[in-house]
C-alpha cells in the first residue's frame, strides 16, 4: 500500500488520504456491503482525476468513483482507489436557458443544480428523494430516476454529452455517434437482435447496461448508453444535461385504497392524466413516520395511498386537474391538496421513506438489497400480490413505497443479517425469478451494484450477459473500473457489513434499550442514507452542523457511524475504545442531538460519543477539560459564594488566557460572567408561599445550575410569569442537577449518581401530577431522553420524564392564558438543538404568535453547543457553524430581539456578535 499511496500523493498533492479512519469512512455506501479501500482521493481539478486514473493503470489497482455515497446497491465502494468527486468538483459551470441545458461537474449536488436553474424557470427532470445530497455524477452512474421520472424520464433520457475518461486512458466526449470508441459500431451491428428484444422493454429497465440507446433507430446515443454503467466503463469528468420547464403550479390528489396492490391496479388508468408523479405509500410506513415525527398530514381512508401530482398553468388549473384525477381513480376516499406546507409535508413522508423504512413497525432493523425492483406498470398489482406471498414464504416483512407510476417498488426487509445472513441469498434468487416472470427489472433506478449483479442471468439470456462483457471490454480492457459490479459480479452475499461486526453489549453506561442493549446494533442504525450531508435548514432541520461547516465526510453523522462500525468490526479500527480513529472521528461532534430527531434511521451520535468517552476513560485520568467543563455545576456553585471576586479575577486577561489554556480551552474565548446574586440566594430572600387557591394548580419550577449561576433573571421572570398566569409556583429545593456536563464528557457513573438524587427530589411532585417546568433546554432534554436511557430500570425515571415540560408547552396548554401584547416586536428565535431533538419548537412559536410577535426562526445549531465551542481546537468550527445560521440572522435583523432559551446560544451570540439574548420567560414578563 505504501508504494501506491506514494504514487498517488505525487500525482495528486494534498488530495490523498490513506489513514485507517478515512478508509473506514469510505468502506460503505448506503448498501449492505463493506469493502475497505486502499486510499481515498479528493480531486480538486479534472487533471487530478486524470492523474489518479493513470496511477491506477500503472499499478493495476482498481478505481471506483463516488459521489454522495448514497448508492443502495454497493456500487460506490471498492477495494482499490476511491475517488470522491463531491468534495471539490461540485459546481454548476453554466446554465443555458435558451438551449435548456446545464454544464455541471460530476460532484454537484442535485439540489444545487435545481436551485441554480430555478431562476430561469428550469429544473433537471429526474429527482430522487436523496436530491439534497446525491450528486449528478452518481445519478448518471446509476441512471437514477425519482418520482418525477414518470413525466421527465430517467437520467439517461436527460443527458446530452458526457466528458468521459475510460479505463484505457482515452478521454472523449460521448454524445450521439459511436465513433469515439473503436469497435463499438461493429459490436452494435453484430448484436442487433439482442439489443432490440432484451433491452429497453420499459422505462424502468435499469438492470444491466442500457445499450438499446446505441441502436440506429434510437440515434446511436453513446452518452445515454454510458449512463447507468455504474462506474464500470469510465470516469465522468463533466456533463451537459437537459433541463425541463418548471410546472407553473402543482397540486396533489391523495388517493386511498384498501391495499397497496389495489392502489397499484389503479395506476395504468391514472397515467392517462399525464401526471408529474405517482407515488405509493404503505399505511405501516405512514405509521412509522407518525411515531417518528409526532404527526403527519391528514390522509383519506385506506391502507395504501397514491400521491398523484399534476401541473397546471395556475393553481386553479392544477387543482382542477387533481380533482379530475381523484374523480376517476376508483379510490375508497381522496383529498386534493394545493401547493404549500401541507403538500410539502406529504412529500416529506415519501422522501424520508428510505431511512424510516430501515426499521420495521416492531422496531427491528430492516435492510436494502431488494429495494428498487420494477415491472411494467400494468403488471404492478399482480407483482405486489405475488411479492407478498414470497415474503410470507421466507418469513420476511417490509414497508412498501415507491414510484408506482413507473412500476418501481422500494422496500426494506427485516432480513436477519446479524444472526442469519445465509437467508439473504435464497430470498434474492427467488425475488429475481419473480420479477423476471413479470417482465420486470431487478433494479428500477439504483443500479445492480453488488446487490444484484450476480442475479442478472436470471433476467437476461447468456447472449445479453456476454454482450455486457464485450461492451465493458471496449472501455475497460483490464477490468480496473469498479470491478465486481455488473460484469463478472461479486457474490450477492459476499462482504456483508453487518455479519462481520462483533456485539458491544451495554456495560454500565447507556442501556441502548431500543437496540437490544447493544452499541453495535445502535451504530448500525446508520445505513448510509446520508441525510446528514444535506443542508435541511430551509425545512427547519438542524443536522449535521459540523459537516455543514467543514464539508468533510469525517464530520458527518454517517462518517462517524462508519468509524464506529469499524470499531465493532475490529480489523481496520483495532485500538478498542481508545482508538485514535474513533476519537478523531468524534472530536468535532457537537453533541447537539440533532441527528437523534433529524436522521430518519434514529442515529444518536451524542449518545454514542458519551458512551465512547465513558468506556475510554473509565478508571483512567481524563483530559483537563473534562474536569473543568464536565463538572462545571460544581465549580459554579463554589463561584456563587463570591461571584464578584471570581469575575474580577477572570477579567484579568493574561490570567484568564492562562487558565483557559491550562484547562484545555481556547484562549480566544471569554469566560461567561457569574451573576452577582445567584437565583437561590435571591429566592431565600424573596420566597413566596405557593398560593393554594391558584386556579391552575401547582407547578414545580426547576432552577438548574446554569440558570441559577449565570441567568437568574430568567428564573425570576418565570416565577412572576407563572404566578401571574394563575399557577402555584414551587421552586426546586437546593441544587438539583441533571448532570448534563457529566453526560456530555462521558462521566456516566457520576451522572447516574446525580440523576438518582434528582429523582428523589422530583418524583414525589411528578407522582402527584405536578408539572416540572425546565428553563434550560439542554437540562430539560436530559430529563426527557438521557434520564430514561441511563436509569430506565428505575420506574421513577419514566414518571419524571413524563412530567417534564418546557415553559412554552405549559403556557401553550393554558388555553385561556393571555400573553402580553408583543405586536410590532421583531424576534429572532434561536431554538436550542437539544430542544429541537426532544421536544421541538412548535409550542414556543404558538405562544409567540398568540402574543403577536413577528418571529424569524433560525434553523441550525448556534455552534457553541455547551462545552464544545469552548474547547481547544474547536473555536474555528464553532464560528463556522454560527455562520451557517445564527450570525447571518443577527446581521439581517440588527434591531430585533434575540430570543434564545439556551445559555450556550446566548453566550455564543454575545461573544461573536455582541448581541444579548433573552429567555422566553423574560420576553413574556412584560
Amino acid at each position: 500500500m505504501t508504494d501506491l499511496v506514494h504514487l498517488l500523493e505525487r500525482a495528486v498533492p494534498g488530495g490523498v488520504d490513506a489513514s485507517n479512519r478515512r478508509r473506514a469512512e469510505y468502506s460503505s455506501d448506503a448498501s449492505n456491503y463493506r469493502v475497505v479501500p486502499r486510499a481515498v482521493v479528493f480531486p480538486r481539478h479534472v487533471d487530478d482525476v486524470l492523474a489518479a486514473a493513470e496511477v491506477a493503470r500503472q499499478t493495476g489497482v482498481a478505481l471506483t468513483a463516488r459521489g454522495g455515497g448514497t448508492s443502495v446497491a454497493g456500487n460506490a465502494i471498492g477495494a482499490g482507489i476511491v475517488v470522491d468527486f463531491s468534495r471539490h468538483l461540485n459546481r454548476v459551470l453554466e446554465v443555458d436557458p435558451d438551449g435548456a441545458t446545464a454544464q455541471v461537474q460530476p460532484g454537484v449536488v442535485l439540489a444545487h443544480l435545481q436551485a441554480t436553474a430555478a431562476p430561469y424557470g428550469l429544473r433537471f427532470g429526474p429527482d430522487p428523494s436523496t436530491q439534497a445530497r446525491c450528486t449528478v455524477g452518481g445519478m448518471i452512474g446509476n441512471n437514477a430516476c425519482g418520482p418525477r421520472a414518470v413525466a421527465h424520464g430517467s437520467t439517461a433520457d436527460n443527458v446530452v454529452e458526457l466528458d468521459w475518461l475510460d479505463g484505457a486512458g482515452r478521454r472523449f466526449t460521448a454524445g450521439r455517434g459511436l465513433d469515439p470508441v473503436p469497435g463499438l459500431a461493429d459490436l452494435v451491428g453484430s448484436e442487433l437482435a439482442v439489443l432490440r428484444t432484451e433491452l429497453g422493454r420499459f422505462g424502468r429497465q435499469v438492470s444491466g447496461y442500457g445499450l438499446q440507446h446505441l441502436l440506429p433507430e434510437r440515434g446511436g446515443d453513446l452518452a445515454k448508453a454510458l449512463t447507468g454503467t455504474e462506474g464500470t466503463c469510465g470516469l465522468l469528468l463533466g456533463a451537459r444535461v437537459r433541463l425541463v420547464p418548471v410546472a407553473p403550479a402543482r397540486a396533489l390528489a391523495v388517493l386511498g385504497y384498501p391495499t397497496m396492490a389495489a392502489a397499484a391496479d389503479a395506476v395504468p388508468s391514472l397515467l392517462a392524466h399525464r401526471p408529474l408523479a405517482v407515488e405509493g405509500l404503505d399505511r405501516r410506513l405512514v405509521d412509522v413516520v407518525r411515531r417518528h415525527r409526532g404527526r403527519v398530514p391528514e390522509l383519506p381512508a385506506g391502507a395504501g395511498w397514491l400521491l398523484v401530482e399534476v401541473g397546471g398553468e395556475d393553481q386553479a388549473a392544477a387543482l382542477a386537474a387533481a380533482r379530475s384525477v381523484a374523480a376517476g381513480a376508483g379510490a375508497l376516499a381522496s383529498r386534493v391538496v394545493g401547493a404549500g406546507p401541507e403538500a410539502a409535508a406529504l412529500w416529506r413522508i415519501r422522501e424520508d421513506g428510505a431511512g424510516l423504512a430501515g426499521r420495521t413497525p416492531a422496531g427491528a432493523p430492516a435492510w436494502p438489497g431488494w429495494e428498487d425492483a420494477a415491472v411494467p406498470p400494468e403488471r404492478l398489482g399482480a407483482y405486489l400480490r405475488d411479492f407478498d406471498d414470497l415474503l410470507a414464504q421466507h418469513g420476511l416483512d417490509g414497508l412498501l413505497f415507491g414510484h408506482f407510476g413507473d412500476g418501481c417498488v422500494h422496500v426494506r426487509l427485516d432480513l436477519p443479517l446479524a444472526g442469519a445472513p445465509g437467508r439473504l441469498r435464497p430470498f434474492l434468487v427467488d425475488a429475481a425469478r419473480l420479477v423476471a416472470s413479470h417482465g420486470g427489472s431487478l433494479s428500477g433506478e439504483h443500479g445492480d451494484g453488488r446487490a444484484r449483479g450476480e442475479l442478472l442471468p436470471l433476467m437476461y439470456s447468456p447472449a445479453a450477459i456476454a454482450l455486457f462483457e464485450r461492451f465493458k471490454g471496449l472501455f475497460d480492457p483490464h477490468d480496473l473500473l469498479n470491478p465486481g459490479v455488473v460484469v463478472r459480479p461479486a457474490p450477492v452475499d459476499a462482504q456483508l457489513r453487518r455479519p462481520a461486526a462483533r456485539p458491544l453489549p451495554a456495560d454500565g453506561g447507556f442501556r441502548f434499550a431500543a437496540d437490544d442493549g447493544d452499541l453495535t446494533t445502535a451504530v448500525h442504525r446508520c445505513v448510509g442514507v446520508g441525510k446528514c450531508r444535506a443542508d435541511t435548514s430551509a425545512a427547519g432541520g438542524f443536522m449535521c452542523p459540523s459537516y455543514l461547516a467543514t464539508r468533510d465526510e469525517k464530520d458527518s453523522t454517517r462518517g462517524r457511524a462508519r468509524v464506529l462500525q469499524e470499531l465493532a468490526n475490529g480489523t481496520l479500527v483495532d485500538g478498542g475504545w481508545r482508538a485514535a480513529e474513533v476519537h478523531d472521528a468524534l472530536d468535532l461532534c457537537l453533541s447537539c442531538k440533532a441527528c437523534g430527531s433529524d436522521c430518519p434511521t434514529g442515529v444518536d451520535m451524542a449518545t454514542y460519543k458519551s458512551e465512547l468517552l465513558y468506556r475510554a476513560y473509565r478508571g483512567r485520568l481524563r483530559p483537563a477539560r473534562h474536569y473543568l467543563l464536565g463538572r462545571l455545576p460544581s465549580w459554579a456553585r463554589l463561584a456563587g459564594l463570591a461571584p464578584r471576586a471570581v469575575n474580577a479575577v477572570l477579567a484579568i486577561r493574561p490570567l484568564r488566557r492562562a487558565l483557559l489554556r491550562l484547562g484545555g480551552l481556547d484562549p480566544r474565548r471569554d469566560v461567561p460572567r457569574f451573576a452577582r446574586e445567584p437565583f437561590r440566594r435571591w429566592w431565600r430572600r424573596n420566597r413566596l408561599a405557593p398560593a393554594q387557591s391558584a386556579r391552575r394548580g401547582p407547578v414545580l419550577l426547576w432552577v438548574d445550575s446554569f440558570t441559577d449561576a449565570y441567568s437568574p433573571g430568567a428564573a425570576r421572570a418565570a416565577v412572576r410569569l407563572l404566578t401571574a398566569a394563575g399557577y402555584a409556583v414551587t421552586v426546586s429545593a437546593g441544587e438539583v442537577c441533571c448532570a448534563l456536563t457529566w453526560i456530555s464528557t462521558g462521566q456516566l457513573d457520576h451522572a447516574k449518581a446525580r440523576l438518582r438524587r434528582l429523582l428523589a427530589a422530583f418524583e414525589p411532585h411528578a407522582r402527584a401530577g405536578t408539572p416540572i417546568v425546565g428553563l434550560e433546554p439542554s437540562c430539560t432534554a436530559v430529563l426527557r431522553s438521557d434520564l430514561v436511557e441511563l436509569l430506565g430500570d428505575d420506574p421513577r425515571a419514566r414518571t419524571v420524564a413524563a412530567a417534564t415540560r418546557t415553559l412554552a408547552e405549559l403556557l401553550d396548554d393554558a388555553g385561556d392564558w393571555a400573553p402580553p401584547d408583543l405586536a410590532g416586536t421583531a424576534v429572532v428565535a434561536q431554538p436550542h438543538c437539544h430542544q429541537h431533538a426532544t421536544a421541538g419548537y412548535d409550542a414556543d412559536l404558538r405562544v409567540l404568535r398568540r402574543a403577536g410577535a413577528d418571529v424569524t426562526t433560525i434553523a441550525g445549531c448556534c455552534g457553541l453547543a455547551g462545552n464544545f465551542g469552548m474547547e481547544a481546537g474547536h473555536y474555528d468550527v464553532s464560528v463556522a457553524v454560527a455562520e451557517n445560521g445564527l450570525l447571518p440572522a443577527l446581521r439581517a435583523a440588527p434591531g430585533a430581539v434575540l430570543l434564545a432559551d439556551g445559555f450556550s446560544c446566548r453566550t455564543q451570540a454575545e461573544q461573536l456578535a455582541g448581541r444579548r439574548g433573552v429567555h422566553l420567560a423574560e420576553l413574556l414578563d412584560t
